[in-house]
């Protein structure tokens, strides 16, 4: 008998907690109505408090379109817009408060088990907050330092591809500060006024199948940006953004972004979210990204970084491809990037970035602040088309260290906006002048204070007529410990002075099973370049001169001379 007592109670606790777990509030129950006029913010929120207040369920929005202001998802609540139903972002600026403070449309802080779920549709309007017809710019740059001097970016200009300016608008669209266990799948997010989602020191997190379309004009419209999150697993994602498409940061949670910031707390005290105060294990996997800035950046902040990987991506006429950015306290490491197809090319307007497939680099952003370090950075099994070089940017104070690029393709191709964008450097946020946006020479790869450098198996190519500010095939300054294995290919312009391969101010070097592409002229300049170690098993036939060097000694095949 008391067996049979215990199993009925069992059975009925099981099936009150699968109701309690199944429980679905829908917002129209509350007062929710999809008139295009309404703005139902108190109605969305009290179904999201009733929800939360009982343990926990879904809140439903049902087929139609809503006008809300900011909503607060609170936990063991999943937030599930119905195919067809659009949560619409108000265009008034008062409707985006909440306690006083200012938020975007949806925030969620020191929540557990909250979740964003559907194939409806959350629409921030932010094209509604923006000045169409002016063009954002920053004091950020000194225009003589380009290559076009006071013709570079004219401050009077509209440019065709943005940025627009803005006034005022309101917070990122979607913000989880201090939040565990996160859940966002299959939903579109459309036209955020500034970051589309902000993961701030959050704790497993899934985000998979999401799309997001922003207006590509809009500025610092970035897709997905994860600040000193870890434990974050991102896939099968389609985001086409008008900054940055997915970004992995060491900001600390206070950090005032358009109006979204919360107070800092030692990590070690905190109840919920990330509890070690690193940006790690991050994956990014099966997804296609579009960007007005990187398509993938990883740096800025005073939070190490480590433990990321980025894996089966379509990059496609975006700004930048890759980013590394060490200019701040963190520590960057650990950071593999693989098959990967990037497409990049020049952008008109204030946009970070000039165009490059690839770009590492570490540089102070104020004067005084002491500068962290990036190591151990793969890329591997990468094809990229582009419109200037791959970068690796070090400083004396901070070279980059262990940096590896195997099985890369890269043609580089002419632009229409050259002449008024090309031959430039873009190192943004930087602390003066002399190290934002400067007039510089384009290699197909170019790098500087690199200890470590490994290049193996890499393939370039270049378009005929390109301008003369193309210079090298690959050019490597102020290094230690370089490897370049099975390089294919030559300088920009076909049988002129330059080398494929250039070397300056340089300790340790080995050039092997290389082979000089059709046109190639001089296929190695070395000058300064100490513990040179060997030149062995190169095709070099069909360069027209094998090497010229300027105090640096090598052990070369003499055998492979023309």
């Amino acid at each position: 008998m008391k067996r049979k007592l215990f199993s009925v109670i069992y059975i009925l606790s099981i099936l009150l907690f699968s109701n309690i777990q199944a429980a679905v509030y829908n917002i129209t129950d509350f007062g929710a109505v999809a008139d295009g006029k309404t703005v139902n913010t108190t109605a969305v929120q009290k179904a999201i408090d009733t929800c939360n207040q009982s343990g926990g369920g879904t809140v439903t929005v049902p087929t139609g379109t809503y006008i809300t202001g900011t909503i607060r998802l609170l936990s063991h609540v999943n937030l599930h817009l119905e195919s067809g139903a659009k949560l619409s972002g108000s265009t008034d600026l008062a409707d985006y408060t909440y306690e006083g403070k200012r938020h975007g449309l949806i925030f969620a802080g020191d929540a557990v088990n909250i979740s964003i779920t559907g194939r409806g549709e959350i629409n921030g309007n932010g094209t509604s907050f923006m000045t169409l017809d002016k063009s954002h710019i920053s004091a950020d740059f000194v225009r003589a330092r380009t290559r076009q001097g006071e013709k570079f970016m004219p401050a009077d200009e509209l440019f065709e591809d943005g940025p627009v300016a803005y006034e005022d608008r309101p917070g990122m669209m979607i913000v989880f500060l201090k939040c565990e266990n996160v859940h966002i799948s299959d939903v579109t997010l459309v036209d955020s006024p500034s970051w589309t989602m902000r993961l701030g020191d959050c704790d497993n997190v899934v985000v998979r199948g999401i799309a997001i379309l922003n207006n590509l004009l809009v500025p610092n419209s970035d897709g997905i940006h994860c600040t000193t999150s870890r434990n974050v697993r991102i896939s099968d994602c389609d985001i086409r953004a008008g900054d940055d498409a997915i970004i992995v940061t060491g900001f600390g949670i206070d950090t005032d972004v358009h109006g979204d910031q919360s107070a800092g707390e030692a990590y070690s005290t905190r109840k919920t979210g990330n509890k070690t105060g690193y940006a790690e294990n991050i994956t990014v996997t099966n997804c296609t990204l579009m960007s007005r800035s990187s398509g993938i950046r990883v740096g800025y902040g005073d939070n190490n970084i480590r433990n990321c990987t980025f894996q089966n991506l379509v990059i496609y006429s975006s700004n930048r491809g890759l980013g590394v950015f060490a200019r701040d306290l963190a520590v960057i490491e650990n950071i593999l990037f693989s098959d990967i197809i990037i497409n990049t090319r020049l952008h008109s307007g204030h946009w970070w970035g000039n165009g490059e497939p690839i770009h590492v680099s570490a540089i102070a952003q104020s004067e005084g602040y002491d500068l962290g370090r990036i190591k151990n950075v793969r890329f591997s099994n990468i094809f990229a088309e582009a419109e200037t070089g791959i970068l690796v940017y070090g400083d004396p104070e901070s070279p980059v260290e262990d940096v590896s690029f195997d099985n890369v393709q890269l043609r580089i191709n002419n632009s229409p906006l050259n002449p008024e964008y090309g031959g430039n450097i873009d190192l943004r946020p930087s602390k003066g002048p002399e190290t934002q946006i400067f007039q510089h020479d384009i290699s197909g790869l170019y790098a500087r204070y690199v200890n470590g450098l490994t290049i193996s198996n890499f393939k370039l190519s270049w378009a005929d007529g390109l301008p003369e500010f193309f210079d090298y095939g690959l050019h490597v300054e102020q290094f230690n410990d370089l490897i370049i294995d099975g390089f294919i290919g030559r300088q920009p312009h076909i049988n002129n002075t330059r080398a494929a391969i250039a070397l300056n101010d340089g300790s340790g070097v080995t050039i092997r099973n290389c082979v000089a592409a059709d046109g190639t002229g001089l296929f190695i300049a070395a000058e300064r370049v100490a513990n040179a170690g060997l030149i062995v098993n190169n095709d070099i036939r069909r360069a027209k001169k094998m090497l010229k060097a300027v105090e640096a000694e090598f052990k070369a095949d003499d055998n492979l001379y023309p």
